[in-house]
C-alpha cells in the first residue's frame, strides 16, 4: 500500500513569489507594515463576542437573483459547443459530476508549459512582438522607448477575447501589462541610476494592448494581425476620470480640471461588460510615486499610508524624470490612479474611462453580474493583506441591442450607482476557530454577511456620502478609510472575484497572508501564518445587502490536516497553493490560477468542482515556467488561454545570468507571453470557442491577480 506523505514546501511562512517579484510588482508591500490600522473587527472578534454570550449566528441563505445576461441580446451569435473538446462532455467541469477529460499535470518546476497529454500549447505573442503599425521587430539589445509603445508590452495580466462578428474565425484580445522589472529588462540595470530611455521605455511597456488574432489552420494556435483596431495603452495614453472623485483631490497644474490623466499603471485583474468592453483594475499603484521633498500635513500623510505609499524616494526613481511622480510637487497626481477603468477595444481612438464611482484601492477585478431587471453589479477585492471585498450597484439599468445609441447608454452605467463595502459574520463557536484550520462542528466554514453603502452617485452625477464625516469625494478618492469607518472586515488578500455565469454564486480568491495571527482568526481566514490562501463561495442577493458564505477551498498540501478541498477525497485532488485568479468556462465550470505556489513547484492552472459530488476536486491542467505566475485565465469549449507573467523572475537572476530561455529556448532572454493550449485533433470552425456569449460571461473575464 502507498502512503501519501506531505509535499515538500517551499520556505515556511512565506510563498515561493521572489523577492524580485515583490519589489517591483507591488513596491515589496509583504515586507511592508500593513497599512490597515483600523480598530475594524476581526471576524473572529465578532464570533468570540457572540460566543461569549452563547447566541449562534443564523446561517441563513440568500435567495438568488440569477443573473439574466444570459437573456441578454448577445453581442455575438450564439454557437454551438463542439464534441471533443477541453473537457470530455465539452466544458471543463462545470457541474461538478463532469469528467474534465484530462488527467492532470503533475507538479514540476519544468521551464516550460505543461499541459496535460493529449493536448498541445503554443504561444500567441512575447513581450516586444509589433502590435501596431510601424512597430519593428523586437531587438532586446536595442530597445527605445519609442519602439515599445508599438509593440507588445511587459508582463501580461488580464486577458479578455471577444470575437469578431464580421471576419471568420478571427478574434480580438485585450490584455493588461500590469508592471516591468527592469533588472530583468536591461543589462547592467543600475536601479539607483536609471536612465531616462529606461524610464521611458518602462512607461511604455505599462498599460494595455488590443490585438487582432486570426485562427490558425490544423491546430488550436491563434496568431497576431496587424488589424485595425490593434492599439497600445501606455502610461502616457490620455484618459478620462469620471464620478465624485473629480475635484480638488484630483486637481494638478497640468490639469486645473482634474478630470484628465496620463495613462494607467500596474493593471492587474478586470473583466469585460455585456456592451463589449474591457474593465482594468488598476493595483499597486502607490510603489510609482516618491519624492526627495517632503510632506508635512498629517491628512496628507495617513491617507498616503492607508495606501502603502513611502514618502521618500521610489523604487525605479520616476520622479526624477516627471514631476508628476513626485508627492511634494505634484501632491494630487496620486490620487488620480488606483481605479477600475473601462476600454473601448473597438474604438482604437476613444478615450479610456477611469470610473472613480467604484472606488478607489488596489484592485482586482471589475466583473460583472446581471440581474433579472438589467441591474449592473460590479465586483472587485482590493489585494493586500486585511482589505477588503466591495462591490457597485448600477441604478441605471442595461439597455438591450447592439445599436449605437444603446451602447453609448451602456457606456455610463458604471456611473451612477451604489458603492458598498462587505462584511462577514461566521457561524459557528468562536472556541471552534482556533487557527489550526480544523473544520467546525458543522463541518464547514460558512456564515452570512453585510454590504454596508459608502455612497450612491445620482443621475445629475452628484453623490452623497454614506460615511458620517466624509464627503463623497473624500469617499471615491479615500475609499479604503470609507471602508475603515464603517467597519468593513479584514481579509486574507483579497484578489479576483467572479460570478459564475450559470448560478451566480461569486467566487473570491484569498492568496495568502502570513501576518495573520492566531488571535486575528476566524471562520472565513481560519488559519494563522496563511501561506497558502483559501478560495471564498458567496451565494449573494446580487442587488441587495446580505450574502450568505463558505469557503470552497482551504489551500495547501493536501496531506496536511489544515487543508480543505470541499469535502471532497483529499487524497484524489492536485495540490493548490496561493490562488490567484478564478475564470468561468462556457458551462459554469470554475478554473482557478496561482501566484507564489508556497508548495516548491511552478504555478499553474486548475479545474475545480463546484457542485455534486466531486465538489471541491482539483485537477491541474496546466503549468508555467520557471519563476512565471499564471495570469488571465480564459477557458473555452475547446481553448485555454493564459498569460505568461515574469518567467524567470527569480533572486540573482539577470540578463547575464537568465534563469529562464521561455519561450525562445537556446540562450534567449526570458520574455512574458499570451500562452494558448488546446486539445489534440482540434477541428475549428463554428463554435470552437463556446457559445460567444458576451453577454451571458461565456468567454470568461480573464481576471488575474497580482
Amino acid at each position: 500500500m502507498s502512503v501519501r506523505r506531505p509535499l515538500p514546501l517551499a520556505m515556511p511562512g512565506i510563498s515561493a513569489r521572489q523577492h524580485l517579484t515583490c519589489e517591483y510588482k507591488c513596491g515589496d508591500q509583504c515586507s511592508s507594515p500593513v497599512p490597515n490600522t483600523s480598530d475594524n473587527p476581526y471576524f473572529g472578534d465578532i464570533a468570540r463576542e457572540i460566543s461569549r454570550r452563547g447566541a449562534l449566528k443564523a446561517a441563513g441563505v440568500v435567495a438568488l437573483a440569477v443573473g439574466a445576461s444570459q437573456a441578454l441580446p448577445q453581442l455575438a451569435a450564439a454557437q454551438s459547443v463542439p464534441a471533443g473538446s477541453l473537457g470530455a462532455d465539452g466544458v471543463g467541469g462545470g457541474a461538478g459530476t463532469l469528467d474534465t477529460g484530462f488527467t492532470p499535470v503533475a507538479p514540476n518546476t519544468d521551464d516550460a508549459v505543461r499541459v496535460p497529454a493529449g493536448h498541445s500549447s503554443d504561444v500567441v505573442i512575447r513581450w516586444g512582438d509589433p502590435v501596431v503599425p510601424g512597430a519593428p521587430e523586437f531587438d532586446f539589445e536595442n530597445q527605445t522607448a519609442a519602439a515599445q509603445a508599438r509593440q507588445y508590452g511587459f508582463n501580461c495580466d488580464l486577458a479578455v477575447l471577444f470575437p469578431m462578428d464580421d471576419r471568420d474565425e478571427r478574434f480580438l484580445l485585450t490584455v493588461n501589462h500590469e508592471y516591468t522589472t527592469e533588472p530583468m529588462m536591461f543589462r547592467g540595470y543600475d536601479d539607483e541610476e536609471p536612465t531616462r530611455e529606461q524610464v521611458e521605455i518602462a512607461w511604455a511597456a505599462h498599460g494595455l494592448s488590443v490585438v487582432e488574432l486570426s485562427s490558425r489552420a490544423g491546430d488550436g494556435g491563434l496568431d497576431p494581425v496587424m488589424g485595425s483596431y490593434n492599439r497600445r495603452i501606455t502610461a502616457l495614453t490620455p484618459f478620462e476620470l469620471r464620478g465624485p472623485a473629480v475635484g480638488p483631490l484630483t486637481r494638478t497644474a497640468a490639469d486645473p480640471t482634474g478630470a484628465r490623466v496620463l495613462g494607467t499603471l500596474n493593471n492587474c485583474a478586470g473583466g469585460h461588460t455585456p456592451w463589449g468592453t474591457v474593465l482594468s483594475g488598476e493595483e499597486n499603484f502607490n510603489q510609482y510615486f516618491g519624492t526627495a521633498g517632503s510632506v508635512t500635513d498629517a491628512d496628507r500623510l495617513a491617507a498616503l499610508e492607508r495606501y502603502g505609499i513611502a514618502v521618500g524616494e521610489s523604487g525605479r526613481k520616476w520622479e526624477r524624470f516627471d514631476d508628476r511622480f513626485d508627492l511634494a510637487t505634484e501632491p494630487n497626481e496620486v490620487n488620480r490612479f488606483g481605479y477600475v477603468v473601462e476600454v473601448d477595444p473597438w474604438d482604437p481612438n476613444s478615450t479610456p474611462v477611469k470610473h472613480s464611482a467604484l472606488g478607489r484601492f488596489k484592485h482586482e477585478g471589475g466583473t460583472i453580474h446581471v440581474t433579472g431587471d438589467g441591474t449592473v453589479v460590479a465586483y472587485s477585492g482590493d489585494d493586500e493583506r486585511f482589505d477588503y471585498l466591495y462591490k457597485f450597484v448600477s441604478s441605471r439599468k442595461i439597455v438591450p441591442g447592439r445599436t449605437a445609441a444603446a451602447r453609448r447608454e451602456n457606456m455610463r452605467i458604471l456611473d451612477e450607482g451604489t458603492l458598498y463595502v462587505a462584511t462577514f459574520t461566521g457561524n459557528s463557536p468562536a472556541s471552534e476557530i482556533d487557527g489550526s484550520g480544523a473544520l467546525p462542528s458543522d463541518g464547514a466554514f460558512d456564515g452570512t454577511g453585510t454590504w454596508i453603502p459608502l455612497m450612491t452617485v445620482g443621475a445629475d452625477g452628484r453623490a452623497v456620502s454614506h460615511v458620517e464625516g466624509m464627503t463623497p469625494e473624500q469617499v471615491a478618492v479615500h475609499t479604503r478609510m470609507a471602508g475603515d469607518a464603517v467597519g468593513a472586515t479584514k481579509m486574507d488578500r483579497p484578489e479576483d472575484v467572479e460570478p459564475s455565469p450559470t448560478t451566480g454564486k461569486v467566487y473570491m480568491a484569498l492568496t495568502n497572508n502570513t501576518r495573520r495571527t492566531v488571535e486575528q482568526v476566524d471562520e472565513p481566514n481560519p488559519r494563522h501564518d496563511n501561506k497558502h490562501g483559501q478560495v471564498v463561495e458567496i451565494t449573494d442577493d446580487h442587488a441587495g445587502t446580505t450574502f450568505g458564505w463558505n469557503l470552497l477551498l482551504v489551500c495547501g498540501d493536501p496531506a496536511a490536516a489544515d487543508t480543505y478541498f470541499g469535502g471532497f477525497d483529499k487524497s484524489k485532488v492536485s495540490p493548490i497553493s496561493c490562488p490567484d485568479n478564478v475564470a468561468f468556462d462556457p458551462a459554469g465550470g470554475l478554473w482557478v490560477s496561482t501566484d507564489g505556489n508556497a508548495l516548491g513547484f511552478n504555478d499553474g492552472l486548475y479545474s475545480v468542482a463546484t457542485e455534486g459530488p466531486n465538489r471541491g476536486e482539483t485537477k491541474l491542467f496546466l503549468t508555467v515556467p520557471v519563476g512565471a505566475e499564471t495570469c488571465g485565465p480564459l477557458v473555452f469549449a475547446d481553448r485555454a488561454i493564459v498569460n505568461v507573467q515574469h518567467p524567470g523572475e527569480k533572486d540573482g537572476a539577470t540578463p547575464e545570468n537568465p534563469a529562464s530561455h521561455w519561450p525562445d529556448g537556446g540562450t534567449s532572454q526570458p520574455r512574458p507571453s499570451t500562452v494558448v493550449a488546446w486539445k489534440d485533433g482540434f477541428r475549428g470552425g463554428s463554435g470552437s470557442l463556446g457559445t460567444g456569449s458576451l453577454g451571458g460571461g461565456s468567454l470568461g473575464t480573464g481576471s488575474l491577480g497580482s
